[in-house]
C-alpha cells in the first residue's frame, strides 16, 4: 500500500490535555506507592507493588480512550472487549514487574535502564492489543518507525523519571518532576504507537457499533480511572499518615525512655550511653574523665515528712540547682534521690573536687517548697578515669565512694579508694546463703493483684519472689537476684518461681479459684534454648491450662537480642502462655520488631504512672502507649498505681488493667486466697466471676 494512501488521525487538543493530567496523576500516584517498596518485605510489600502496577496500567490504559473519545477517524470505532482486557492486564503486569525492577532491590543504573526499557515494550504492546482490538477493515498496515518512536517516546522519559527519583521517593517534588516526564512519555507513546496504524480510505471498524464502544470506555476511563487514582492516592496519603502518627508516638516513648519524667535530666540508661561514647572518645584523644555520684542526704526523712509532693518539688529544685551548676556537663538522675555527673575530657583530681565543692554549695543552699524550709546537703564520690578502672564499673565505685561519705557524715566529697568495696564480703555471704536457700524452703512467691480497670474487679495476680533469710530476715529482691544473675544461679530461681508458680495456680484451682498469674523471665532465662519447653513441662505437671499463665519480659531485655527475642516469643506463644511486655517505655522499641512479636499486653512502667498527676508529660507517654497498643491490638496494664487520681486518669486513658498499692500490697498465696473467699483483704473489691466460681468436675482447666 503507497505509505499516502491512508486516513489521517485526528485527534483534539483538549482531550491531549486531560489525557496528559491522568497519565501525570497516574505516574505520581504509582511512585508513591512504589515508595514503601524498600522498607516492605513479603505480603505486604505485593500489596503496594499491585496497587503501584494498577496505577500505572490504569492510566496508560486511560490515556488511550480519552485521547480515542474525540472520533480520530472519520467513522465509529468500537472494542471487541477481549483484547481490550488482555491490554490493560499485560500493561499492569509489566508495570508491576518493571517497579520490582526498579525499586524492590538495589538500585542500580542498570535496573533503572532495564525497568524503562522493559515498561516501554509492555505499554506499547498493550496500546497495540487495543488498535488491534477496534478491528479495523481492510486490514491497517503497521509502519514500524513509528513503532520504534512509540518506545523510545516512553522509555526515554521514564528512564529519565526513574533516574530522577533514584533513591528519593520519599520527596514530594521529584516525584511531582517524575511524574510530569513520565506523564508526558504515556501520551507520546500512546500517539507514537497510533500513527504507526496507517487506515485506508475505504476502513471501518467492524466494532463501531459494538456495546464497548469508543464513547462509553472513554467515559469509563476518565471518570473510573480518575477514581481509582484518587481512591489510591488516597490510600497511601492516609497509610502514610497513620505511619507518621505511630511513628512520632514512638518517638515520644523513646525520648521518654531516655528522660526521667519528674526532673526531665537525662535517666540513667541515657547516662551510661553517654558515658560509654565519651570514654572512647577520651581514649582516642589520651583524655581522663571525672564521674561524679551525687546522693542527697537524708532526702527521706523529708520525703516521709512532708510527704510525696514536696519530695517530688524538692528534687526538681535540686535537678534544676545541679543543672545550672553543671556548666554544660552532662548530668544525669541515676534514680530516686541519686544524680550523676560526668566531667572530661581532661578533668583531674583537681577540676573534679572544684566541680564537687560547687556542687556542695549549690545544694546546701537555702530551700523553701511551699512556705516549708526543707535543708538540704548531699555527699558526693567520685571516680576517675582510667585511673581508677575500667569504666563499666565507673558509676558503681562512683556510687560506693558517695555511700561512703554519707556514712562519715554526710556534705562531703570522697574520692573513690578500693577499701570502700568492703562490701563484698558481705556480698560472698549472701552468695553462700542463696546457693542454699531453695533447699531449706526459704523462697516463697508473694501475689498482686492485677484489678480490671473498668470494673474493677480482680482479673489476676503478678508472681513476686521472696527470700525469708533466718538471720536478714526478708531479703528484698533489688538485694539477691543481682546476686543471683552475677554467680549463674538466675536459672535455678527463675525454674523454681516457674514451678510455684504452676503448683499455686493448681492449688488455687481446687480451691475454686480459676486465678492467671503473671511471672518474670530475666534475660538469663531468655538464653536458655529450652525455656520454652520448661514451661510446657511445668504447666503439664501440674495440669495447668497455658492461658493461666502470662510471662513478662522487660522492654529493654526484649530489645537487646530483637532477632532472638523474636525467636523465644514464637516459642512461648507456642506453648499457649500470655505474653507481656514489661516496664514499656524505658527501652528503645523497634516499631516493625514490636508488631511482629506475638505478645499480648504492654506494662507500663511505674515511672510513668507516679508523675501523672502533676506531669502533662507523663499524661502524653501513657496516652501515646495506649494509642499504640490500641493500634498494635495490645492490651495495656499500668503499675505503680498509688492514688486515686491516678488511677481515674488511667481509667479514662483507656488502661485494660491497673495494678498498684492502691488496691494491695504483694501478700502471700493463702492472704490472697482469704481475700478470694471471706474478703479479708485491704480494701473490698470482688474477683471475677469466671476466675471465683465453683470447681466444676468436668472442668478442672
Amino acid at each position: 500500500m503507497d505509505q499516502h494512501a491512508h486516513i489521517d488521525w485526528n485527534f483534539q487538543p483538549g482531550l491531549d490535555l486531560a489525557a496528559l493530567a491522568l497519565a501525570m496523576l497516574a505516574v505520581y500516584v504509582a511512585l508513591d506507592l512504589a515508595r514503601r517498596l524498600p522498607h516492605c518485605r513479603g505480603g505486604v510489600a505485593g500489596l503496594w507493588l499491585l496497587g503501584s502496577a494498577l496505577a500505572l496500567g490504569t492510566g496508560a490504559w486511560s490515556v488511550h480512550f480519552v485521547t480515542l473519545a474525540g472520533r480520530p477517524l472519520p467513522f465509529p470505532i468500537g472494542y471487541g472487549g477481549w483484547l481490550t482486557a488482555a491490554g490493560w492486564l499485560l500493561g499492569i503486569g509489566v508495570c508491576a514487574a518493571a517497579l520490582r525492577l526498579a525499586y524492590g532491590g538495589a538500585r542500580r543504573p542498570a535496573r533503572r535502564i532495564a525497568a524503562a526499557a522493559l515498561l516501554a515494550l509492555g505499554l506499547v504492546g498493550s496500546e497495540a492489543l487495543y488498535l488491534v482490538d477496534l478491528a479495523l477493515a481492510p486490514a491497517p498496515s503497521w509502519h514500524w518507525p513509528w513503532l520504534v518512536a512509540a518506545v523510545l517516546g516512553i522509555g526515554a522519559p521514564l528512564a529519565a523519571a526513574i533516574a530522577l527519583v533514584g533513591a528519593h521517593l520519599e520527596t514530594p517534588g521529584r516525584r511531582s518532576l517524575a511524574a510530569a516526564l513520565g506523564g508526558a512519555a504515556l501520551l507520546l507513546g500512546q500517539r507514537a504507537t497510533t500513527l504507526a496504524v496507517h487506515v485506508p480510505f475505504d476502513g471501518y471498524s467492524q466494532n463501531g457499533f459494538a456495546a464497548a464502544s469508543d464513547v462509553t470506555l472513554a467515559a469509563l476511563a476518565g471518570l473510573g480511572g480518575s477514581a481509582l487514582l484518587g481512591a489510591l492516592l488516597l490510600l497511601s496519603v492516609t497509610e502514610a499518615r497513620m505511619r507518621l502518627a505511630l511513628q512520632a508516638a514512638v518517638d515520644r516513648i523513646d525520648e521518654a525512655g531516655r528522660t526521667d519524667a519528674l526532673t526531665q535530666l537525662p535517666n540513667r540508661i541515657a547516662f551510661d550511653q553517654r558515658l560509654g561514647v565519651a570514654v572512647e572518645r577520651a581514649d582516642a584523644q589520651g583524655a581522663s574523665l571525672a564521674l561524679l555520684f551525687i546522693g542527697l542526704d537524708g532526702f527521706k526523712t523529708v520525703n516521709d515528712s512532708f510527704g510525696r509532693d514536696i519530695g517530688d518539688r524538692l528534687l526538681q529544685t535540686m535537678a534544676e540547682r545541679l543543672r545550672s551548676a553543671a556548666a554544660g556537663a552532662l548530668v544525669a538522675r541515676a534514680g530516686g534521690d541519686e544524680f550523676a555527673l560526668l566531667l572530661g575530657p581532661g578533668a583531674d583530681k583537681e577540676i573534679a573536687a572544684v566541680a564537687a565543692q560547687r556542687l556542695l554549695d549549690i545544694v546546701a543552699e537555702p530551700t523553701e517548697v511551699d512556705g516549708r524550709q526543707a535543708p538540704m546537703t548531699c555527699s558526693i564520690g567520685i571516680v576517675l578515669y582510667p585511673q581508677d578502672g575500667h569504666p563499666g564499673a565507673a558509676i558503681v565505685r562512683a556510687e560506693a565512694a558517695a555511700r561512703y561519705a554519707k556514712r562519715n557524715g554526710g556534705a562531703t566529697f570522697t574520692f573513690f579508694e578500693p577499701r570502700m568495696l568492703d562490701h563484698a564480703r558481705e556480698q560472698v555471704e549472701l552468695l553462700r546463703d542463696l546457693r542454699q536457700a531453695a533447699a531449706r524452703n526459704q523462697f516463697e512467691l508473694y501475689y498482686q493483684p492485677k484489678i480490671h480497670a473498668p470494673s474493677g474487679e480482680v482479673t489476676g495476680a503478678e508472681a513476686l519472689l521472696r527470700w525469708h533469710h533466718p538471720q536478714r530476715g526478708m531479703v528484698s529482691p533489688t538485694v539477691f537476684i543481682p546476686i543471683a544473675e552475677r554467680h549463674g544461679l538466675i536459672g535455678t530461681l527463675g525454674q523454681w518461681v516457674i514451678d510455684e508458680a504452676c503448683r499455686q495456680a493448681r492449688a488455687w484451682r481446687d480451691q475454686g479459684l480459676r486465678m492467671r498469674v503473671a511471672i518474670n523471665l530475666s534475660v538469663h532465662q531468655l538464653r536458655q534454648p529450652d525455656l520454652a519447653e520448661r514451661i510446657a513441662r511445668a504447666l503439664r505437671h501440674h495440669q495447668v491450662h497455658p492461658q493461666l499463665l502470662t510471662c513478662e519480659i522487660t522492654e529493654s531485655v526484649a530489645m537487646e537480642d530483637a532477632e532472638g527475642t523474636m525467636k523465644i516469643f514464637e516459642r512461648l506463644a507456642a506453648v499457649g502462655v500470655n505474653i507481656s511486655i514489661d516496664d514499656f517505655g524505658t527501652g528503645y522499641s523497634s516499631l516493625a520488631y514490636l508488631r511482629k512479636l506475638p505478645a499480648g499486653e504492654l506494662k507500663i512502667d511505674r515511672s510513668f504512672v507516679l508523675d501523672l498527676e502533676t506531669s502533662a508529660d507523663a499524661r502524653a507517654v501513657v496516652d501515646a502507649v495506649v494509642k499504640l497498643a490500641q493500634a498494635l491490638g495490645l492490651k495495656v496494664v499500668a503499675e505503680g498505681v498509688e492514688t486515686e487520681a491516678q488511677s481515674e486518669i488511667l481509667r479514662e486513658l483507656g488502661c485494660h488493667e491497673l495494678q498498684g498499692y492502691l488496691y494491695a500490697k504483694p501478700m502471700s498465696a493463702k492472704a490472697l486466697a482469704l481475700w478470694a473467699t471471706d474478703d479479708v483483704g485491704p480494701r473490698a473489691l470482688d474477683f471475677r466471676a469466671s476466675l471465683f466460681t465453683e470447681t466444676l468436675p468436668a472442668a478442672l482447666n
